[in-house]
């Protein structure tokens, strides 16, 4: 009998089921930084939560956290908080997903490894954001419904997305995007997460460039909030993709250039190139997915080497793609083998 565990938040059952950019320099503590206060408030909820053993002690886990029970409950989706507590019971008192809670915490014990890399995260994003306010951060076992939530007053990490490949039950996802959820993804995951409150974009423009240069700056974000991390963390991709795409740079952008892409605005083809796919034929079949967003991200680096006093929050602010491409002068030309 296949296993199933219950999701809190839709009301159904769901199947449990480097290479890198040189990080010596980026990896050099910035005394500048290391000034910034970014304490963290780190809640961790998988203990009190599995000691839910009735609709009583559910309740009081809801009065706790009011904060958790209204965002990432979605309290006021249920018809009265005993529901909620009805449902919370089940999944507490669920054998299976005890176990994947016992696996959390077996892989995620070290609270204070979690702390520091959230509070490093969080100086880095105070230092180019000074009026950024830390959320409080709580973790959870959701049940596979959901592997993160953030917003300005409270970040959730649904940990029990991260276990990795020795989890009794895993996320439903095809395998290329399974491979993102492990451990050493979580601050990478919530980086990104948190670029988009910072992000700019014109509504208007649904090119294929303006794509490109939206998800480039997220993860030209991540790249700066968390400068200790491998590219290949940051996009998601294997060593063997990422050599691969960076060795044929040249003949990536040729194929965006040869087949008039930059300007596209039909939703199917931006999507082939910036969506979840787990590989992209048009190129070449061992091109991986989302390789509009990589061209973007070095697109966006370029942009940044070639100006060197526009700050972060000035890039995240600025919405003209075409101004990012043209003063990159991003011009990856093939190599004689690729031509």
């Amino acid at each position: 009998m296949r296993p199933i565990l219950p999701a809190i938040l839709g009301g159904c059952l769901l199947l449990l089921a480097a290479c890198s950019r040189d990080t010596d320099t980026s990896c050099t503590p910035d005394p500048a930084v290391a000034k910034v206060a970014a304490p963290v408030q780190l809640t961790r909820l998988e203990k009190p939560f599995f000691q839910i053993r009735t609709t009583a002690d559910a309740q009081r886990f809801l009065a706790e956290q009011p904060l958790f029970a209204n965002q990432f409950l979605q309290r006021r989706q249920f018809p009265s908080d005993e529901v909620l507590a009805g449902t919370l019971t089940r999944l507490a008192t669920n054998q299976g997903l005890q176990v994947l809670g016992r696996q959390t915490d077996s892989v995620f014990q070290d609270s204070g490894k979690l702390k520091a890399g959230l509070e490093g995260m969080f100086r880095h994003i105070r230092y180019n954001f000074p009026a950024f306010r830390v959320p409080p951060v709580q973790t959870f076992v959701s049940g596979l419904s959901q592997d993160m939530f953030v917003n300005d007053s409270l970040m959730v990490l649904g940990l029990d997305f991260f276990v990795g490949p020795t989890a009794r039950y895993r996320p439903n996802v095809p395998e290329y995007i399974l491979r993102r959820y492990r451990p050493e993804y979580v601050l990478p995951t919530a980086a990104l997460a948190i670029s988009s409150k910072y992000n700019r974009k014109e509504l208007t423009n649904q090119t294929m460039l303006g794509e490109m240069v939206q998800y480039g700056k997220s993860l030209y974000f991540a790249e700066r909030v968390l400068p200790c991390t491998a590219d290949s963390l940051l996009i998601g991709y294997t060593d063997r993709e990422l050599r691969g795409v960076y060795f044929n740079e040249g003949k990536i952008w040729a194929h965006f250039l040869d087949k008039k892409l930059l300007y596209n605005t039909a939703p199917f083809t931006v999507q082939k190139y910036v969506g979840e796919r787990p590989n992209i034929p048009e190129i070449d079949k061992t091109c991986p997915g989302r390789i509009g967003a990589w061209v973007g991200w070095q697109m966006v680096r370029k942009y940044m080497a070639e100006n060197p006093k526009v700050t972060l929050a000035q890039l995240m602010a600025d919405k003209n793609p075409q101004h990012i491409l043209n003063e990159s002068h991003y011009r990856p030309r093939p190599r004689r083998a690729e031509r």
